[in-house]
Formats: C-alpha cells, sequence, structure tokens
C-alpha cells in the first residue's frame, strides 16, 4: 500500500502538469525579465478546470490502482473520463476494464461520448465498433468500422473488427475484401502487416475456399514486414510463425535461425524458437536437423519432458531403441504423470526383448491410470515375449472387452493379428484361426495375416489346399519376402509336390539377409523326398550349425548310416 507521502507526491505531479500547461514558457519569462521593470506581464492563461479536475480524479485512480482497490480506481478513472473525454489513451484504458468486467453498456456509453469529440481517434471508432458487435447492434458496428479505417487508415484494429464481425456472419467474401483493402495501405509498419496476415491465416482456417482468391498477396504482405527489417525480437518471433503458417518453410526456419543468437542470453526464449524449429524439421521429416534442436532445447531447459519425449519418439522410428528407452525415462522422471509415454516406453522396452522391465513400467501406470485398451495390449505382448501365453490370451482378451464397450475401431486387422498369434503360440489353434479369419476379413490383402494362417494349417497338415491359396496371395502380394517363400515351399512339401518346393525353398535362401536355420531343415527335408540323401544332409548340417535343434539332429543321424543315391 503507497504511504501517505507517495500519494501527495503522485497527486502533486499530476496537478503540476495542468498548472504547467498554464504558465508561461522559459522563454517568455526571460523575455519578460529583460525588459522595462515596468512593464506589467500579460495575465497568465485561464487554467482549465475540467483538464485539472481529469488529472486530479486520474492521479487518485491510480492510487487506488496502487492499494489493490479496483472498484475505487474504476469510479475515479471514470470521473476523469468524464471531465476530459479527449484523453483517448485513458478512455481506451477504462474501456478495457469495463470489457473484463463485462460492462458493456458503461463501455458503450463512456466510447460514444469519446467518439463525439471532434478529430476522435480511429483507434476510438474502432473499439465502439466491438462494443457494437458485442451488443449485436451490427449495423452501428459495422458504421463505427468504417469510420475507425477512414480516420486511421494505417491501424489495423477498424479493419480487424470488419474482418471478425463479416466472419461471424458467414460473409467470407466481404471478410476477404476488407484484408486486401488493408494490404493496399502504403507505408504500413510491420507491427500492422504481421497483424494483417494474421487475420489471412484466419481466414484460410475458416473459409479455405477463400485462400485461394487471396493468391499471393498474404505472402506479399509478410514479404513487405520482412523488408522494414523489425529488430524487435517477438515481432520477428511473429515474423517467422507467419512464415511456417503460410508454408514458407524456408524463410521461417531462415528467421528463426537467426534469432537463436538474438536470443543468445535468454535461454527460456531460445528453447521456444528451438522447438519451433524442430517442429518444422519434424514436419518436412528432417529427422537429423529435428533432433539437433531438440537436443539444444534439453540443453537450454534440461526439464522440458516434452522435448525428452520427442527426442524419444524420433529414437524410436529410427530404430535407435536403447536411446528411445533413455529418452522415455527422462520423459518421466521430469513428469510422472505424462501417460502416453509410459506406453511408449513399454513398447521399445518389448521390441528390445525386455519384457520384464515392460511389464514392471505398465504395472507403474496402472498405478496412476484407468485400465485401458492400450496398456492392455502392450501387457499382453510382454507376456507373450515371456512365453507365458496363458496370460497374454488373458490380457488380449481384455484390451478386446473394452475396446467394444468403448472403441470398437481399435479392433482392426492388426489386433485380431497379434491375439491370433497367442493363441497359435499357446496351441490353441481353433481360436488362432477364428482370430486370423477375423483379421483377413478386416484387411483381405495383409500378407502377413494370409501367411500365418496358410503356414499353421500346412505345418499341421490340415486344410493344404486352402493354406496353399492364402500362402500363394501372399507371395504374390510380396514376392521378395524370404518368409512367404518358404511358407509357399512348405505347403507344396506337405502337399507331396517337392519338385515345385524346391525352387521356393532356394530362393528364400538367396533373399535372406542372413542364414536361417529354419529354411535349411525345410530345405532338408524337401531333398530326402526327392531321394536326394547327400543334399539333405549337407541342408540339415547348415541348420544345426546355426541352430543345434534335437529333431533337425536326429533327422540328421537317421541318414548318416544310409548309402548316397
Amino acid at each position: 500500500m503507497l504511504c501517505g507521502r507517495n500519494r501527495g507526491l503522485l497527486l502533486l505531479l499530476a496537478l503540476s502538469f495542468v498548472l504547467l500547461a498554464g504558465c508561461v514558457t522559459p522563454s517568455n519569462r526571460a523575455t519578460s525579465l529583460a525588459s522595462d521593470q515596468t512593464t506589467v506581464a500579460p495575465p497568465l492563461p485561464e487554467v482549465d478546470d475540467h483538464l485539472v479536475q481529469a488529472y486530479a480524479h486520474y492521479a487518485q485512480g491510480m492510487i487506488y490502482d496502487m492499494d489493490e482497490q479496483p472498484d475505487l480506481a474504476l469510479d475515479e478513472l471514470a470521473k476523469a473520463a468524464a471531465e476530459d473525454p479527449s484523453n483517448t489513451d485513458l478512455v481506451l484504458d477504462l474501456s478495457r476494464r469495463y470489457l473484463q468486467l463485462k460492462q458493456l453498456d458503461r463501455a458503450q456509453d463512456l466510447l460514444t461520448r469519446a467518439t463525439a469529440v471532434p478529430g476522435a481517434s480511429g483507434v476510438l471508432f474502432a473499439r465502439l465498433a466491438m462494443v457494437d458487435s458485442a451488443l449485436d447492434k451490427g449495423p452501428q458496428a459495422v458504421d463505427a468500422c468504417a469510420t475507425a479505417i477512414k480516420r486511421s487508415p494505417d491501424s489495423i484494429e477498424g479493419y480487424r473488427i470488419l474482418f471478425f464481425i463479416q466472419l461471424q456472419k458467414g460473409q467470407h467474401k466481404d471478410a476477404l475484401k476488407t484484408l486486401q483493402q488493408a494490404a493496399k495501405v502504403p507505408d504500413t509498419s510491420a507491427e500492422f502487416d504481421l497483424d494483417l496476415v494474421e487475420l489471412f491465416v484466419t481466414l484460410e482456417h475458416q473459409a479455405p475456399a477463400e485462400t485461394v482468391s487471396a493468391g499471393k498477396t498474404p505472402l506479399e504482405v509478410l514479404h513487405r514486414a520482412a523488408a522494414l527489417q523489425p529488430d524487435n525480437a517477438q515481432l520477428r518471433m511473429k515474423l517467422g510463425d507467419s512464415y511456417s503458417a503460410l508454408g514458407d518453410i524456408t524463410n521461417a526456419t531462415q528467421v528463426y535461425l537467426d534469432l537463436v543468437d538474438a536470443y543468445n542470453d535468454l535461454p527460456a526464449a531460445r528453447a521456444v524458437v528451438h522447438d519451433k524449429l524442430a517442429r518444422i524439421y519434424l514436419r518436412e521429416k528432417d529427422y537429423t536437423n529435428a533432433t539437433v534442436q531438440l537436443k539444444a532445447i534439453v540443453q537450454d531447459d534440461p526439464a522440458n519432458a516434452q522435448a525428452y519425449y520427442l527426442l524419444g519418439s524420433l529414437a524410436d522410428d529410427q530404430r535407435q531403441l536403447p536411446e528411445a528407452v533413455d529418452y522415455f525415462q527422462k520423459t518421466l522422471i521430469l513428469s510422472e504423470d505424462f501417460e502416453e509415454a509410459y506406453y511408449d516406453l513399454a513398447r521399445v522396452q518389448i521390441d528390445i526383448n525386455d519384457p520384464k522391465a515392460a511389464l514392471e513400467t505398465l504395472a507403474k501406470a496402472h498405478t496412476k491410470f484407468q485400465l485401458g485398451f492400450v496398456p492392455e495390449v502392450l501387457t499382453a505382448l510382454a507376456y507373450e515375449k515371456q512365453k507365458d501365453f496363458t496370460n497374454a490370451i488373458n490380457h488380449f482378451t481384455s484390451a478386446e472387452v473394452i475396446a467394444k464397450a468403448s472403441d470398437p475401431k481399435r479392433l482392426n486387422s492388426g489386433f485380431y493379428f497379434d491375439q491370433g498369434a497367442a493363441y497359435e503360440r499357446g496351441g490353441d489353434y481353433e481360436e488362432a484361426e477364428r482370430c486370423f479369419q477375423k483379421s483377413l476379413e478386416l484387411s483381405p490383402d495383409s500378407a502377413e495375416a494370409l501367411n500365418y494362417l496358410g503356414y499353421m494349417w500346412a505345418d499341421r497338415g490340415v486344410k493344404l489346399e486352402k493354406a496353399h491359396d492364402l500362402i500363394e496371395k501372399a507371395v504374390r502380394l510380396e514376392p521378395k519376402s524370404p518368409a512367404y517363400l518358404d511358407s509357399l515351399g512348405w505347403v507344396l512339401y506337405k502337399l507331396n509336390r517337392p519338385q515345385e518346393a524346391l525352387p521356393q525353398l532356394q530362393k528364400a535362401i538367396e533373399l535372406s539377409d542372413e542364414p536361417d536355420p529354419t529354411l535349411y531343415d525345410h530345405l532338408g527335408d524337401i531333398y530326402a523326398l526327392l531321394k536326394q540323401t547327400d543334399k539333405a544332409r549337407e541342408a540339415w548340417t547348415k541348420s544345426l550349425s546355426l541352430d543345434p535343434n534335437t529333431e533337425v539332429r536326429k533327422k540328421l543321424n537317421d541318414v548318416v548310416s544310409k548309402p548316397s543315391q
């Protein structure tokens, strides 16, 4: 609270400004002293009592403001404005307070009196237009906007209010004309141009059809603002944002890069610029530069959980899984309630074959958040990695129940494929078949589901013709997949067609990035059926060198004592 001395000084200062306005100037004073001492000085001009009262009320209002007595301050400012309605700054401040308090009638009365003063500023008419519009007095608002634009064509306010009135009424073409009129104003400031571009961007979002009609005008206005080389960092930030909004990524990036240097001593502000650059690079799929910017953010702002999360997502996308785990863990250290980060961390932990850690992560999430579809699926996948198929199936079933009740669209082809794989690996082939069939109903061209179901049947020696059809379709969809070629060879082997099976296995081995023991095992079986014992022995030996499988060793031992054919 102000002490009495400070109150007095403030009031005395306000009054002194008024009194000085009526006194002689220093030059006049010097002249009078140099003249004949008998000359009578001219009388002082009369002091304007209204102006004195206005300053007194204003000073008292400021005192109440500083004493945090807003109601009393408002009354004093209202009295000041009544005494001096020509004080534009006072009227704008007081009308703003009325608007914040939703006292629209008082704001309108104040602005009506202020705009009646000869030569009233266009900014006052723009404010009156805003109040009239809020009071549903459309015609008066439009008239006030027209006057505002006429009196202050280089102020954006009149155009802005008129634009939003037209936009609210769905008059999109008129709104565009208003902006185009503003774009033609000469010698504008960078602030005017940047505000105008924001309105063009708003129009694009509200009425995309008018964007074509606007043509290059918004970008030309933006280039005009850039040519003025604003030295204010906030305006330059706005310049970069506007370039980004208009899709001019090159200029936006350059503006932001320049701002990084401008904010050299302001780490928090620099982090904001790095964030904007990172989002541009992410949108352009330039993950290398996006990562550079995100790392710069966490260097300036080590507690930025969102930046760590984005770094984790980028590392995940680029299959840098250990780094992804580290970033997601840091995200959760900084933000324990970041739900999505728990699930992303668990998913990556499953991918790196650490299901135990994934289950621990999901257990922590379960203590904070409600049971949901995503955590249930991830829990199922983690148990499946541990070969605990009973628990995996239970959690897949829980996820299915949740989705059916809340969001059935989540039950897509991929979900039923994963559920089917859990049933198959758990030995429940009937349920596995149901899930794979459901997966194929939702996505008939899913090569993965076609192959899995076909191979499951072929391996068990059932529905071989159907299995052949499914696998053959999968190979047509992905003719260079070693896994699908192996399945096709295997089902042909099961159909007792080894001559057709052999080239499929040979091609699968040729296309494989790494030697696969299963492929050589199947190749050995085909050679054995063709009675090419030496080649069968050679294939099984290769399979054993890759994986010491007991069944393969038994097959090899069975042919060791037999003569070559």
